[in-house]
């Protein structure tokens, strides 16, 4: 049974608009991916919610500002980033980081991701649960990762 989920940001929860710079809580339009609230609000009923993001350039409050602008900080527990992991995204370091602080055992922990490089193969790598998220379904399915196209896939567990 999944306890925690760890999230990847930008066009997983939130959509990350490719002409647009610098920090996602200043941008002028800030958007939750589809059923980004619905599936977070289920899941948060039996288990906790963190993101991790590979978001070099923001820090933790200022993530949280992002997520309280679309509704969703109310169920997210924590934020791990570059800022307050001094490590970047995409490397399993990253991922054990986050792991010796939840003192969860691994199987009870999911990274759903967008990337299969940064948020897929880490968690390959350091045992805990992968779900690639691929919403314009242009993922090659693969017998260890789970895959969703549509994050309120994850409600149904």
């Amino acid at each position: 049974m999944i306890k925690v989920y760890l999230f990847d940001w930008g066009d997983t929860l939130m959509v990350d608009y490719p002409n647009v710079t610098g920090k996602m809580c200043d941008w002028e339009t800030v958007t939750a991916v589809t059923g980004a609230k619905e599936t977070l609000a289920e899941l948060a009923k039996h288990s906790s919610i963190y993101v991790a993001t590979g978001a070099a350039d923001s820090t933790q409050s200022e993530i949280k500002l992002a997520f309280d602008r679309v509704g969703l900080s109310e169920f997210i527990t924590g934020y791990f980033c570059k800022d307050n992991l001094g490590l970047a995204k995409g490397t399993p370091e990253f991922l054990e980081a986050i792991i010796s602080t939840l003192n969860t055992p691994t199987q009870n922990i999911a990274m759903v991701g967008d990337n299969f490089e940064k948020d897929i193969k880490p968690a390959i790598a350091v045992g805990i649960n992968p779900i690639w998220f691929t919403p314009n379904n242009n993922a090659a399915s693969s017998s260890n990762v789970r895959t969703i196209n549509r994050l309120s896939e994850l409600s149904f567990q």
